[in-house]
């Protein structure tokens, strides 16, 4: 083999080597994200009781956030997919299976439904996959807990807990449950149950309904004969407004109270200001609270003719919050993703001060509101009055008291 003198050798290899140049970096590059392309899907009700507090709102939130980083990251291109689940478990749980095992989809945000949310994260969990859940049950932080999910928006703790310890404060000492019959329900129910009970107050009864049920007269009369101070609708969406609205007609409010621990704004506006005046509930985002949400509601308004609610508010942070992690992370790695989402602060128009706990649970502010009577509104969607404002430690479940193993490591 011929010898080259030392410095014609080294003139040589650089030579070689720029002319690979081209060729390493792409590969590199495109190396660090699975398939060039970071992919998220929105599964959630696009056709039920919570399609407008979710639904196809949730889709667009996303894809406000996908297009503040212009539609690309980590040198990949972000492509939103949307998926209905109805509402059932299996349909919820084949849909994410095939995403990830044959659309190559890095992320699945918002569900809506607490059991589908619940089915998704183990299967999620099994696959290292990333979840970033809207719905409400406690157990996506307790002991269904996983390394690779969050849970953004509220729980049964944050609203069930928080709203029974206001009201019993307020002389509030005897309760009725119409718990709408599934996992969300039953953690809403048991939350108030327990929060009550601590609180010297006491339980009258409960009743059970069928998600989606379009009649609820004989279980609100059931609730009536009760006599109980205050009346549970422990249900969401268009449950939730049925209950408020039935509960007007057959006069039930004119001797107690009504109460509802998920309500959002598309509920306040389908029930109208009318039937809706007075009612208190904790909620994690309003569009009118300041200058910031106000700018970001009217571009989500821009497209969907209908304020966000704090579902599609939460939708969006958490995307952005998971395109900033890839991006500083560079990579679509679910385990190198989640490290980031861990490390960064959560700054938006949703929070500026929120961050993701041990458990998954993300630590946000909440607020306390009450609507307005018909005369105080002055324009479409003015329906809050903000009444206080609830820091992040006191609105969460302490993690001391967290049934999560991730939360005693």
């Amino acid at each position: 083999m011929s010898k080259l003198p030392a410095a014609r050798w080294t003139r040589t290899a650089v030579r070689h080597l720029a002319l690979c140049a081209p060729l390493l970096v792409p590969l590199a590059t495109h190396a660090q994200v699975s398939d060039g392309v970071i992919r998220i899907g929105i599964l959630n009700d696009q056709s039920g009781p919570y399609s407008d507090l979710s639904g196809q709102g949730s889709v667009e939130a996303a894809k406000l956030a996908a297009e503040e980083f212009g539609g690309k990251v980590a040198g990949s291109r972000i492509e939103i997919i949307a998926g209905d689940h109805q509402n059932k478990a299996d349909v919820g749980a084949t849909k994410a299976r095939q995403w990830f095992d044959r659309e190559g989809v890095d992320v699945i945000a918002d569900f809506s439904n607490s059991s589908v949310g619940l089915a998704v994260q183990g299967l999620a969990a099994e696959r290292k996959k990333i979840t970033l859940v809207a719905a409400a049950s406690s157990e996506f932080t307790g002991k269904s807990c996983s390394p690779y999910s969050t849970q953004w928006v509220y729980n049964s703790y944050s609203n069930g807990h928080g709203l029974a310890k206001l009201l019993s404060k307020r002389g509030y000492d005897s309760w009725y449950l119409m718990t709408v019959d599934y996992a969300f329900g039953h953690a809403f129910a048991a939350d108030i149950r327990k929060t009550v009970i601590e609180s010297g107050g006491k339980m009258l009864g409960e009743v059970k309904f069928p998600l989606n049920s379009p009649d609820l007269s004989s279980y609100l009369l059931q609730a009536q004969s009760s006599g109980a101070k205050v009346i549970v609708s422990a249900s969401a969406g268009s449950d939730m407004a049925s209950t408020v609205k039935q509960a007007a007609e057959f006069g039930v409010t004119r001797k107690q109270s009504l109460a509802a621990p998920a309500v959002f704004i598309t509920d306040v506006h389908s029930m109208g200001l009318k039937s809706a005046q007075g009612l208190q509930f904790l909620t994690a985002f309003y569009w009118d609270r300041n200058d910031t949400t106000r700018a970001w509601s009217r571009k989500f308004y821009e497209r969907r003719k209908a304020m966000p609610t704090m579902t599609q508010a939460g939708v969006y942070s958490a995307v952005r919050h998971y395109l900033k992690s890839v991006e500083a992370a560079n990579t679509d790695d679910a385990t190198a993703v989640m490290a980031k989402m861990r490390q960064l602060p959560i700054k938006d128009m949703y929070t500026d001060n929120g961050w993701i706990r041990e458990d998954g649970q993300v630590m946000h502010d909440m607020y306390l509101v009450e609507v307005k009577k018909p005369a105080e509104s002055k324009a479409a969607w003015d329906y809050y009055r903000i009444l206080d404002t609830v820091p992040a430690k006191e609105a969460f479940q302490p993690l001391t008291a967290s049934a999560c193993p991730l939360a005693r490591k």
